[in-house]
Protein backbone atom coordinates (compact mmCIF):
# COMPACT_ATOMS: atom_id res chain seq x y z
CA UNK A 1 0.00 0.00 0.00
CA UNK A 2 1.14 3.68 -0.78
CA UNK A 3 1.96 6.08 1.97
CA UNK A 4 -0.27 9.08 2.29
CA UNK A 5 1.70 12.06 3.70
CA UNK A 6 -0.17 15.28 4.16
CA UNK A 7 1.41 18.55 4.03
CA UNK A 8 0.12 20.87 6.92
CA UNK A 9 3.01 22.81 7.14
CA UNK A 10 0.87 26.02 7.26
CA UNK A 11 -0.90 24.01 10.46
CA UNK A 12 -4.33 24.34 9.75
CA UNK A 13 -6.39 22.35 12.49
CA UNK A 14 -9.07 21.48 10.38
CA UNK A 15 -6.88 20.13 8.43
CA UNK A 16 -4.82 17.84 10.16
CA UNK A 17 -8.37 16.72 11.86
CA UNK A 18 -8.87 15.34 8.00
CA UNK A 19 -5.91 13.77 7.55
CA UNK A 20 -6.27 11.93 11.25
CA UNK A 21 -9.75 11.12 10.36
CA UNK A 22 -8.78 9.77 6.70
CA UNK A 23 -6.01 7.55 7.79
CA UNK A 24 -2.86 9.56 6.37
CA UNK A 25 -0.12 7.66 7.78
CA UNK A 26 2.16 11.24 8.09
CA UNK A 27 1.34 14.95 8.39
CA UNK A 28 3.97 17.45 7.96
CA UNK A 29 3.58 20.41 10.59
CA UNK A 30 5.90 23.48 11.53
CA UNK A 31 8.47 22.58 14.09
CA UNK A 32 7.56 24.57 17.02
CA UNK A 33 3.64 22.88 16.27
CA UNK A 34 4.91 19.25 17.08
CA UNK A 35 3.75 19.17 20.61
CA UNK A 36 0.58 21.12 20.26
CA UNK A 37 -0.38 18.56 16.64
CA UNK A 38 0.16 15.39 19.16
CA UNK A 39 -2.44 16.80 21.01
CA UNK A 40 -4.62 16.18 18.56
CA UNK A 41 -4.38 12.79 17.74
CA UNK A 42 -2.00 9.63 17.60
CA UNK A 43 -0.26 9.85 14.11
CA UNK A 44 3.08 10.08 12.84
CA UNK A 45 4.68 13.63 12.11
CA UNK A 46 7.60 14.83 10.38
CA UNK A 47 8.77 18.21 11.29
CA UNK A 48 9.74 21.16 9.02
CA UNK A 49 12.18 23.74 9.94
CA UNK A 50 12.38 27.40 9.28
CA UNK A 51 15.15 26.54 6.74
CA UNK A 52 12.63 23.47 5.04
CA UNK A 53 14.42 20.60 6.30
CA UNK A 54 12.27 17.74 6.91
CA UNK A 55 12.57 15.16 9.88
CA UNK A 56 12.34 10.94 9.64
CA UNK A 57 15.01 10.85 6.77
CA UNK A 58 12.53 13.12 4.56
CA UNK A 59 14.02 15.18 2.03
CA UNK A 60 12.33 17.72 -0.45
CA UNK A 61 14.10 18.22 -4.01
CA UNK A 62 12.52 20.60 -6.32
CA UNK A 63 12.98 19.03 -9.85
CA UNK A 64 14.54 21.79 -12.83
CA UNK A 65 17.15 20.50 -14.09
CA UNK A 66 18.86 17.22 -15.02
CA UNK A 67 21.23 18.07 -11.68
CA UNK A 68 18.52 18.01 -9.73
CA UNK A 69 17.51 14.95 -10.71
CA UNK A 70 20.63 13.44 -9.94
CA UNK A 71 20.51 14.59 -6.79
CA UNK A 72 17.60 13.08 -5.74
CA UNK A 73 18.58 10.04 -7.07
CA UNK A 74 21.92 9.56 -5.39
CA UNK A 75 19.67 10.48 -1.95
CA UNK A 76 17.45 7.96 -2.20
CA UNK A 77 20.11 5.54 -2.95
CA UNK A 78 21.71 6.55 0.34
CA UNK A 79 18.34 5.40 2.14
CA UNK A 80 17.09 9.11 2.25
CA UNK A 81 13.14 9.53 1.86
CA UNK A 82 12.97 11.92 -1.43
CA UNK A 83 9.92 13.87 -1.58
CA UNK A 84 10.02 14.95 -5.54
CA UNK A 85 8.37 18.57 -6.08
CA UNK A 86 8.00 19.24 -10.11
CA UNK A 87 7.78 23.08 -11.30
CA UNK A 88 5.01 21.75 -13.90
CA UNK A 89 4.16 18.20 -12.36
CA UNK A 90 6.11 16.40 -15.18
CA UNK A 91 6.02 12.46 -15.51
CA UNK A 92 9.51 12.04 -17.22
CA UNK A 93 11.12 13.02 -13.75
CA UNK A 94 8.97 11.02 -11.45
CA UNK A 95 9.71 7.65 -14.22
CA UNK A 96 13.43 7.81 -14.18
CA UNK A 97 13.54 8.19 -10.54
CA UNK A 98 11.56 5.55 -9.62
CA UNK A 99 13.62 3.17 -12.07
CA UNK A 100 16.79 3.82 -9.71
CA UNK A 101 15.38 3.48 -6.16
CA UNK A 102 12.35 3.05 -4.11
CA UNK A 103 12.49 5.70 -1.89
CA UNK A 104 10.62 8.06 -4.11
CA UNK A 105 7.73 10.33 -3.11
CA UNK A 106 5.66 12.75 -5.15
CA UNK A 107 4.49 16.38 -3.91
CA UNK A 108 0.77 16.40 -5.30
CA UNK A 109 -2.03 19.19 -5.11
CA UNK A 110 -4.90 16.77 -5.72
CA UNK A 111 -6.31 13.13 -6.09
CA UNK A 112 -5.83 12.87 -9.66
CA UNK A 113 -2.10 13.77 -9.45
CA UNK A 114 -2.07 10.80 -6.99
CA UNK A 115 -3.23 8.60 -9.14
CA UNK A 116 -0.64 9.50 -11.96
CA UNK A 117 1.78 9.17 -9.20
CA UNK A 118 1.00 5.83 -7.96
CA UNK A 119 0.78 4.47 -10.96
CA UNK A 120 4.00 5.67 -13.44
CA UNK A 121 5.90 2.39 -14.82
CA UNK A 122 3.36 0.31 -13.68
CA UNK A 123 4.96 0.43 -9.85
CA UNK A 124 4.54 3.99 -8.74
CA UNK A 125 5.91 6.17 -6.26
CA UNK A 126 6.36 4.64 -2.37
CA UNK A 127 4.08 7.55 -1.55
CA UNK A 128 2.76 11.19 -1.84
CA UNK A 129 2.73 14.32 0.08
CA UNK A 130 -0.65 15.71 -0.96
CA UNK A 131 -0.32 19.72 0.10
CA UNK A 132 -3.35 21.59 -0.15
CA UNK A 133 -5.93 23.32 1.56
CA UNK A 134 -9.13 21.56 0.60
CA UNK A 135 -10.64 18.83 3.05
CA UNK A 136 -12.22 16.94 0.72
CA UNK A 137 -9.30 16.49 -1.60
CA UNK A 138 -7.35 15.04 1.45
CA UNK A 139 -10.48 12.55 1.37
CA UNK A 140 -10.83 12.02 -1.95
CA UNK A 141 -6.86 11.27 -1.84
CA UNK A 142 -7.18 9.09 1.40
CA UNK A 143 -9.98 6.86 -1.07
CA UNK A 144 -7.74 6.48 -3.59
CA UNK A 145 -4.71 5.37 -1.51
CA UNK A 146 -5.98 3.35 1.35
CA UNK A 147 -9.07 1.68 -0.37
CA UNK A 148 -8.68 -0.25 -3.85
CA UNK A 149 -5.14 -0.92 -3.37
CA UNK A 150 -4.55 -3.90 -5.45
CA UNK A 151 -6.62 -5.94 -8.29
CA UNK A 152 -6.40 -9.39 -9.18
CA UNK A 153 -7.25 -11.89 -11.75
CA UNK A 154 -9.04 -14.23 -9.91
CA UNK A 155 -10.54 -17.55 -11.79
CA UNK A 156 -13.24 -19.74 -11.69
CA UNK A 157 -12.27 -23.41 -10.72
CA UNK A 158 -14.11 -26.72 -10.80
CA UNK A 159 -13.80 -28.26 -7.32
CA UNK A 160 -12.69 -32.13 -7.19
CA UNK A 161 -12.45 -33.08 -4.06
CA UNK A 162 -14.64 -32.26 -0.63
CA UNK A 163 -13.15 -34.51 1.79
CA UNK A 164 -13.86 -33.91 6.29
CA UNK A 165 -10.24 -34.19 7.53
CA UNK A 166 -11.08 -34.10 11.54
CA UNK A 167 -10.18 -31.60 14.14
CA UNK A 168 -7.96 -28.71 13.48
CA UNK A 169 -7.32 -25.40 14.67
CA UNK A 170 -9.00 -22.43 12.75
CA UNK A 171 -8.59 -18.82 12.65
CA UNK A 172 -11.73 -16.54 12.79
CA UNK A 173 -10.62 -13.31 11.42
CA UNK A 174 -12.96 -10.40 13.16
CA UNK A 175 -12.11 -6.62 11.37
CA UNK A 176 -12.60 -3.16 12.01
CA UNK A 177 -14.80 -2.98 8.32
CA UNK A 178 -17.72 -4.65 7.15
CA UNK A 179 -17.73 -6.45 4.42
CA UNK A 180 -20.33 -6.40 1.09
CA UNK A 181 -21.92 -10.04 -0.38
CA UNK A 182 -19.30 -11.26 -2.50
CA UNK A 183 -16.57 -9.84 -0.66
CA UNK A 184 -14.19 -11.86 1.99
CA UNK A 185 -10.73 -13.03 1.97
CA UNK A 186 -8.35 -15.06 -0.12
CA UNK A 187 -6.77 -18.30 1.23
CA UNK A 188 -4.52 -21.00 0.61
CA UNK A 189 -2.41 -24.33 2.01
CA UNK A 190 -0.36 -22.77 -1.04
CA UNK A 191 -0.28 -18.92 -1.90
CA UNK A 192 0.27 -20.53 -5.78
CA UNK A 193 -3.53 -21.52 -5.52
CA UNK A 194 -5.73 -19.88 -3.10
CA UNK A 195 -9.58 -19.93 -2.32
CA UNK A 196 -11.91 -17.24 -1.97
CA UNK A 197 -14.01 -17.87 1.21
CA UNK A 198 -17.19 -15.11 1.49
CA UNK A 199 -17.35 -13.20 4.84
CA UNK A 200 -20.09 -14.23 7.30
CA UNK A 201 -22.56 -11.84 5.77
CA UNK A 202 -25.39 -13.76 5.31
CA UNK A 203 -28.17 -14.85 7.51
CA UNK A 204 -28.28 -18.21 9.30
CA UNK A 205 -30.99 -20.22 10.86
CA UNK A 206 -28.22 -21.09 13.47
CA UNK A 207 -26.23 -17.86 14.00
CA UNK A 208 -26.90 -13.56 13.10
CA UNK A 209 -24.59 -12.50 10.53
CA UNK A 210 -21.47 -11.23 11.38
CA UNK A 211 -20.00 -8.96 8.02
CA UNK A 212 -17.23 -7.77 9.69
CA UNK A 213 -15.46 -11.21 9.93
CA UNK A 214 -14.07 -14.00 7.72
CA UNK A 215 -13.89 -17.58 9.16
CA UNK A 216 -10.70 -17.94 6.94
CA UNK A 217 -9.11 -21.35 8.34
CA UNK A 218 -6.44 -23.64 9.19
CA UNK A 219 -3.42 -21.79 11.18
CA UNK A 220 -1.19 -22.90 8.41
CA UNK A 221 -2.77 -21.45 5.80
CA UNK A 222 -1.67 -18.11 3.77
CA UNK A 223 -3.00 -15.15 3.57
CA UNK A 224 -2.80 -11.99 1.90
CA UNK A 225 -1.66 -8.58 3.32
CA UNK A 226 -0.73 -5.28 1.13
CA UNK A 227 2.15 -5.22 -0.72
CA UNK A 228 1.54 -8.68 -2.57
CA UNK A 229 2.89 -10.47 0.41
CA UNK A 230 1.48 -13.04 2.05
CA UNK A 231 1.10 -14.21 6.04
CA UNK A 232 -0.11 -17.31 8.10
CA UNK A 233 -2.86 -17.10 9.64
CA UNK A 234 -1.65 -18.08 12.90
CA UNK A 235 0.03 -14.64 12.16
CA UNK A 236 -2.78 -12.77 11.65
CA UNK A 237 -3.89 -10.36 15.08
CA UNK A 238 -5.03 -7.02 16.16
CA UNK A 239 -3.59 -3.95 14.14
CA UNK A 240 -2.24 -5.75 11.37
CA UNK A 241 -3.75 -5.46 7.91
CA UNK A 242 -4.47 -8.22 5.65
CA UNK A 243 -6.46 -8.14 2.26
CA UNK A 244 -10.48 -8.24 1.30
CA UNK A 245 -11.62 -9.42 -2.44
CA UNK A 246 -14.75 -8.96 -4.09
CA UNK A 247 -15.48 -11.18 -6.99
CA UNK A 248 -13.96 -8.79 -9.38
CA UNK A 249 -10.73 -9.50 -7.49
CA UNK A 250 -10.57 -5.43 -6.23
CA UNK A 251 -8.87 -5.47 -3.15
CA UNK A 252 -8.75 -3.38 -0.44
CA UNK A 253 -6.74 -3.34 2.99
CA UNK A 254 -9.03 -3.98 6.05
CA UNK A 255 -7.57 -4.17 9.72
CA UNK A 256 -7.79 -7.04 11.84
CA UNK A 257 -10.15 -6.20 15.74
CA UNK A 258 -9.22 -10.06 16.77
CA UNK A 259 -8.19 -13.47 15.70
CA UNK A 260 -9.80 -15.92 17.40
CA UNK A 261 -8.10 -19.01 16.55
CA UNK A 262 -10.20 -22.37 18.04
CA UNK A 263 -10.54 -26.10 17.56
CA UNK A 264 -12.94 -27.50 14.92
CA UNK A 265 -13.88 -29.92 12.60
CA UNK A 266 -12.30 -29.39 9.46
CA UNK A 267 -12.43 -29.97 5.66
CA UNK A 268 -10.37 -30.50 2.57
CA UNK A 269 -11.38 -28.66 -0.50
CA UNK A 270 -9.45 -29.24 -3.89
CA UNK A 271 -10.20 -27.25 -7.05
CA UNK A 272 -8.58 -26.82 -10.19
CA UNK A 273 -7.86 -24.37 -12.88
CA UNK A 274 -6.11 -25.19 -15.97
CA UNK A 275 -3.84 -28.03 -14.73
CA UNK A 276 -3.40 -25.70 -11.27
CA UNK A 277 -4.67 -26.93 -7.80
CA UNK A 278 -6.17 -24.47 -5.88
CA UNK A 279 -6.73 -25.85 -2.12
CA UNK A 280 -7.48 -24.74 1.43
CA UNK A 281 -8.95 -26.51 4.92
CA UNK A 282 -11.52 -24.34 6.38
CA UNK A 283 -14.26 -25.17 9.30
CA UNK A 284 -16.68 -28.00 8.70
CA UNK A 285 -19.79 -25.67 9.30
CA UNK A 286 -22.97 -24.29 7.40
CA UNK A 287 -22.05 -20.57 8.29
CA UNK A 288 -18.67 -21.19 6.05
CA UNK A 289 -18.95 -19.98 2.86
CA UNK A 290 -17.12 -19.99 -1.14
CA UNK A 291 -18.04 -17.65 -3.62
CA UNK A 292 -19.59 -18.67 -7.06
CA UNK A 293 -18.48 -16.73 -10.30
CA UNK A 294 -21.30 -14.37 -9.60
CA UNK A 295 -20.24 -13.87 -6.35
CA UNK A 296 -22.49 -15.60 -4.62
CA UNK A 297 -21.96 -17.79 -1.08
CA UNK A 298 -22.10 -21.36 -1.07
CA UNK A 299 -21.58 -23.26 1.93
CA UNK A 300 -19.31 -25.62 2.39
CA UNK A 301 -21.27 -28.61 3.54
CA UNK A 302 -23.21 -27.78 0.36
CA UNK A 303 -20.30 -28.21 -2.35
CA UNK A 304 -19.44 -30.97 -4.27
CA UNK A 305 -17.46 -31.96 -7.13
CA UNK A 306 -17.37 -30.09 -10.14
CA UNK A 307 -19.17 -26.87 -8.64
CA UNK A 308 -17.79 -23.98 -10.39
CA UNK A 309 -15.88 -21.38 -7.15
CA UNK A 310 -13.47 -18.24 -7.92
CA UNK A 311 -9.85 -18.52 -6.48
CA UNK A 312 -6.22 -16.95 -7.87
CA UNK A 313 -3.41 -18.91 -9.14
CA UNK A 314 0.27 -17.67 -9.66
CA UNK A 315 3.43 -19.11 -9.56
CA UNK A 316 5.02 -21.23 -6.22
CA UNK A 317 7.71 -19.39 -4.64
CA UNK A 318 7.46 -17.20 -2.00
CA UNK A 319 10.03 -16.25 0.88
CA UNK A 320 9.10 -14.87 4.16
CA UNK A 321 5.92 -13.81 2.11
CA UNK A 322 7.67 -12.47 -0.36
CA UNK A 323 7.31 -13.33 -4.31
CA UNK A 324 10.42 -15.30 -5.37
CA UNK A 325 11.31 -17.03 -8.21
CA UNK A 326 12.85 -20.88 -7.29
CA UNK A 327 11.74 -23.95 -8.26
CA UNK A 328 9.83 -25.52 -5.61
CA UNK A 329 6.70 -28.41 -5.33
CA UNK A 330 3.84 -27.88 -2.70
CA UNK A 331 1.57 -30.96 -1.97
Amino acid sequence: MKEFIVDVSNYDKKLITTALESGADYIIVPEEKEEEAKKLGKINIITIDKDGNLSNDFVIITINNKEDEEKAANLAKAGKKVIVRTTDWTIIPLENLIAQSDNIYAEVKDAEEANLAINILEKGVKGVVLKTDDINEIKRASNLLKENSEKLNLVVAEVKKVIPIGMGDRVAVDTISLFSRGEGMLVGNSSAGMILVHAETEESPYVASRPFRVNAGAVHMYTRVPGGKTIYLSEVEAGKEVMAYDKDGNGRAVVVGRAKVERRPMLLIEAEYEGKKLSAILQNAETIRVVDPEGNPISVVELKEGDKILGYVEKAGRHFGMKVEETIIEK
